[in-house]
């Protein structure tokens, strides 16, 4: 199976892409962990650069690889990507006061979710800042995590200290490498993983932010989340590491199913609006910053009331209201080349400096460049007229609501 996928997709190709210097960037000494799917990703003509401390693909030297075609598969009718996401941190909480420990680190209403369902959170430091974002879900006798793998260590050292200082039933799992993680998105994806799922299996009854355990392509012990980083229907799978080629190479050998790279999951993200953690979130940002509030439930909520969580008393007020902040996290378009991260913010004057783009890039699919920043709380309503300094030259730009393409996240019919 491995080899005759390979076959079918690869078209090598000579020069290296902007997309693997962008992301080679990073690079280090240390020696990189690989995935499961290494010698797959090669013989598929994976692109490999370092990232989050492993070797994945940037980008496919295939047919239909490159990081403009891997982003507009994902987003055609009937097709779907897979993503290799097995470097991110898997988690299991155990304990009878596991719900009331993530409660103290990350800001979500976690006690309150229902079985099989999760949500997006945050995990904060003691001055509200941001030091992860993460999915988590909960299930009979365990809560599952997943966080971030360039931060999964630091994240998990936080969780300890915070650990020692919790008086209550908890233990922590790190799962390490012995559950591998594949991410399959876009509007084919439901009918994609149907074909590895037991036959009673009801995805059209399958809300987004919901999972369950089950098994896939026969294999034991696996799991499915109803969800994504790419604005698209989709879906993480969890599958142990021994069985991790044999499932994706299932799912390849679908003709829908491409394989993608991180250029594309990048694109795709900011397409949606989503934040890369490290470049759009950081422990010096906060929720409110981010304009992340949601993640803490409505005005009316638990978690709004009550706060109990880390630097609660650096984003909410004692009545629940959020603090005011100095600057918010914005989209922005209309520029006329793209706006890099780090790239300087003006005023429509151009006088002024107002805040930094953080994420910047050219859409594939509306064919402009986008970007998201952070500017002064002042200058940051839908429509305000900006300059973004680009190549020490000033571009006129706007403030424009995101997701930059219309979300298409699953909803169960009623």
């Amino acid at each position: 199976m491995l080899q005759s996928a390979a076959a079918a997709l690869v078209r090598r190709a000579a020069r290296p892409s902007p997309a693997r210097r962008a992301f080679a960037a990073a690079a280090s000494d240390e020696p990189l962990a690989k995935t499961a799917l290494h010698d797959l990703h090669l013989e598929l003509g994976g692109d490999l650069v370092p990232f989050a401390g492993y070797a994945l693909p940037v980008l496919y030297k295939a047919e239909h690889g490159g990081v403009m075609k891997e982003h507009l598969w994902c987003r055609a009718g009937g097709k779907a990507s897979l993503f290799d996401v097995s470097h991110m941190g898997q988690i299991r909480w155990h304990g009878k006061d596991r719900a009331a420990f993530l409660e103290k680190v990350v800001v979500g209403d976690i006690a309150g979710l229902d079985e099989g369902s999760g949500c997006l959170s945050l995990v904060t430091n003691e001055s509200g800042g941001i030091i992860d974002d993460t999915v988590i879900t909960k299930y009979g006798d365990y809560i599952y995590m997943v966080v971030n793998g360039a931060t999964k260590f630091g994240d998990m050292k936080h969780f300890e200290e915070q650990m020692a200082k919790f008086d209550g039933d908890v233990s922590m799992e790190y799962l390490e490498d012995s559950m591998q993680l594949l991410a399959i998105q876009g509007p084919g994806a439901a009918e994609a993983v149907a074909k590895i799922l037991p036959s009673g299996f009801d995805l059209t009854r399958m809300a987004f932010m919901t999972g369950a355990e089950t098994t896939l392509d026969g294999i034991e012990g696996c799991r499915i989340t109803r969800c994504g980083y790419t604005g698209e229907d989709g879906f993480e799978i969890a599958m142990p590491s021994e069985h991790a080629v044999s499932i994706a190479s299932k799912l390849i050998s679908d003709p829908a199913v491409n394989p993608t790279g991180l250029g594309a999951r990048d694109s795709l993200r900011l397409e949606a609006g989503l934040c890369l953690y490290g470049h759009d979130l950081n422990e010096t940002i906060n929720p409110v910053e981010a304009t992340l509030a949601w993640t803490m439930g409505g005005p009316k909520g638990r978690r709004r009331k009550e706060g109990g969580f880390l630097g609660a008393e650096h984003i909410l007020k004692p009545d629940g209201k959020l603090q005011k902040v100095a600057k918010k996290r914005v989209g922005i378009k209309g520029m006329k080349a793209p706006g890099r991260e780090g790239a300087e913010i003006y005023d429509a004057a151009g006088e002024k400096k107002i805040g930094e783009v953080t994420s910047g890039t050219f859409s594939p699919c509306l064919k402009a460049p986008i970007a998201m920043g952070y500017v002064e709380t002042a200058s940051s309503k839908k429509g305000t007229v900006i300059s973004i300094k680009v190549r020490n030259k000033m571009q006129k730009a706007e403030v424009t609501p995101m997701p930059f393409v219309e979300s298409r996240y699953y909803r169960v019919p009623e």
